[in-house]
């Protein structure tokens, strides 16, 4: 008996369930299948050639498992992989955020003196840090790094995370045990000697320090983040900024204990000249050149060995120094002339060599380096050093030492050669109060940071291994280092002819903006000077304050010249007086770009300069504007700024 159905081969088969699959169907049951009759017929007998069926349907079904439980099974792990990465960012983000006030209380213990505190709150940070570092650095959190639109994110996270993590266990671990055996006492002189061993010994320990938070420094400033979501970013800047500032404070130690042994006399005696500056009276560095004083220092000794007025300094005809053409063509021919102008130029280096050469023409010594100061600095070291009683019976503070030094003595003495003899007494008072360890180290060292972070302290060595120690500092004051940023100037000399300089004010306010297809930026600094002198200050200031008409000023008012420095290779696009177009000399001064403005303002008066440049082509991500230090504190404010020159 003969079988009528179809013959088909295997291969015929697969075919025919694919393409059923393929298109989401597959046969009813109980229809004839194209392998054979029906299963079962009305009288419940199966009929031939379902074998072969019922296995092949087996095979569909089981091929048909096996896709599904692995489409979900990916899908569980790829939303366990989503949780687990999200859980742990979660975690990461807490434990970056409680390292953040950690800092800033091993700071403050090491301040206080407090090691002890000090080393459990660094227990507490690394414990945050390793662990928020590794649970940023896992094989999936790495995998979810290479996912568009949360990759940047990821990244991110991962860097900032290990790099505070390795500069709280490279960096602050190392630094504090270094305090256990090399405390901040250390920095108080004993009988006008301070020991240098321990600045020497100090050193390797401070450079692994300073290596460490400047590869944590460089992580973060490598990290993007145009790309990632705000809360990142925010995170980002922020741990950051701690980053930066443990970069200043281990950095500006490594320069410290390289430095100053040497400045010490640790291989040799030195010679110093401090330049008290006179900010009554404005010039570029800071103030004119009242008062010098000569500092002999040996294996740590200190000694005042010598001091001078600037009267002891008489008018030269010819500079005391040759001086570059565009300093002459900048500042007149009262430059190099006139000791008081020492500082007249912006460019410290060529400041403190005409006060090298001043010193040794008058007195035949050749000082090693020059250290300029002004009377803020001093009262701020006051800080330090307590109340000291002055030979004329007054109690000099922290806190009347301006007023005192600026004001005051103007109207009770009318001689400059008895104020410069009350500037130089003031000044050896404090020098004494330092060098016989009369001193809080850490007002004092407090005292010092301020200060050159305003720009008031500058520092000059005619030795190159000293001075390269210093380069990349505002320490040095030389235009030409930008210290790795666009680096801009505001400096303010006096064109009054007398100290009206104690009755100026100034807001500084600077930004940037980029708007052309190159990518170079504007940048724009903003000058408010207001005149605080009261109202009557023709008749209740004394002539000497006022100039009394010298040099064509009405008495009471201040004329000052503004000189606004751009970076190297920036251009100058306009200047502006309170919204008009002001008049100005441009020129070039160091290979930087320069436009200067005469102001003239009355008691009570205030006027806004608002200069713009455009920078250069390299530009940095990061622009600085420096100003000649003022009486009071200056504080940068930050500018929004458009594409088009207000």
């Amino acid at each position: 008996m003969t079988n009528d159905t179809p013959k088909h081969d295997d291969d015929s088969v697969d075919r025919f369930l694919t393409d059923f699959e393929a298109a989401g169907e597959r046969p009813s049951r109980g229809r004839r299948s194209s392998t054979g009759s029906e299963h079962r017929t009305g009288s419940g007998r199966r009929r031939s050639g379902g074998g072969r069926g019922t296995r092949l349907s087996r095979r569909a079904r089981r091929r048909r498992r096996i896709i599904g439980w692995t489409i979900t099974g990916v899908v569980v792990v790829l939303v366990a992989a989503v949780a687990w990465v999200g859980i742990r960012a979660l975690l990461a983000k807490n434990e970056l955020e409680a390292a953040v006030p950690l800092a800033t209380r091993i700071t403050d213990s090491i301040g206080d003196g407090d090691t002890t505190a000090a080393r459990q709150t660094s227990r507490e940070l690394v414990s945050h840090t390793m662990t928020a570092a590794s649970l940023t650095s896992d094989p999936i959190w790495r995998a979810f790094e290479i996912l568009p639109w949360i990759g940047d994110d990821l990244r991110a996270v991962r860097n900032v995370a290990g790099s505070v993590d390795g500069l709280a266990r490279d960096a602050v671990t190392p630094v504090l045990d270094l305090t256990e055996t090399f405390g901040l006492d250390q920095f108080r002189p004993v009988d006008g000697r301070l020991d240098v061993q321990p600045l020497l010994d100090a050193q390797p320990t401070v450079a692994r320090a300073a290596a460490a938070t400047t590869a944590a420094r460089d992580r973060v400033e490598a990290i993007d983040t145009s790309d990632t979501i705000g809360p990142v970013s925010d995170a980002v800047d922020r741990l950051s900024g701690l980053v930066e500032t443990a970069y200043a404070a281990t950095d500006a130690a490594d320069r410290a204990v390289r430095l100053l042994p040497l400045v010490l006399g640790s291989d040799g005696p030195r010679d110093y000249l401090l330049l008290f500056q006179n900010s009554a009276e404005p010039r570029s560095g800071g103030g004119i050149t009242s008062a010098m004083a000569l500092v002999h220092t040996e294996d740590g000794a200190i000694s005042l060995t010598q001091q001078a007025s600037a009267s002891d300094f008489p008018k030269r005809d010819e500079p005391i120094i040759e001086l570059p053409a565009e300093t002459e063509n900048l500042y007149g021919d009262i430059t190099g002339r006139f000791v008081q102008n020492t500082t007249i130029t912006p460019q410290f280096p060529l400041s403190a060599q005409m006060a090298q050469a001043w010193w040794q023409d008058a007195f035949g010594t050749t000082v090693d380096g020059v250290i300029a100061l002004d009377p803020t600095t001093l009262s701020y070291l006051l800080r330090a050093t307590g109340p000291l009683t002055l030979a004329t019976g007054d109690e000099l503070t922290a806190d009347n030492a301006v007023k005192l030094l600026l004001q005051d003595v103007y109207e009770r003495y009318t001689e400059p050669t008895v104020q410069d003899a009350f500037f130089a007494s003031t000044a050896a008072e404090v020098f004494s109060a330092i060098s016989s360890g009369d001193v809080d180290p850490v007002a004092f060292i407090g005292a010092l940071t301020q200060a050159s972070e305003e720009r008031r302290v500058l520092v000059w060595s005619s030795d190159p291994a000293e001075q390269s120690i210093l380069e990349g500092t505002t320490l040095t004051g030389d235009l030409t280092q930008n210290g790795g940023h666009d680096r801009y100037g505001v400096y303010v000399n006096d064109a009054t002819g007398a100290k009206m300089g104690a009755y100026l004010d100034y807001d500084l306010g600077t930004g940037d903006a980029t708007c052309r297809n190159d990518g170079r930026p504007f940048h724009d600094v903003e000058v408010t000077v207001t005149s605080t002198a009261p109202a009557d200050a023709a008749t209740s200031l004394p002539p000497y304050v006022t100039g009394n008409g010298q040099f064509g000023v009405t008495p009471g008012n201040t004329r000052i010249i503004v000189a606004f420095y751009g970076t190297a290779g920036s251009q100058f696009v306009g200047i502006q007086r309170d919204g008009a177009a002001a008049e100005s000399r441009p020129a070039e001064d160091s290979g930087r770009p320069v436009v200067l403005t005469t102001v003239e303002l009355a008691p009570g008066e205030s006027t806004t300069l608002h200069v713009r440049f455009l920078g250069p082509e390299d530009s940095t991500t990061r622009s600085v504007t420096e100003m000649t230090p003022g009486v009071h504190t200056i504080e940068t404010k930050s500018l929004r700024i458009g594409c088009e020159f207000p």
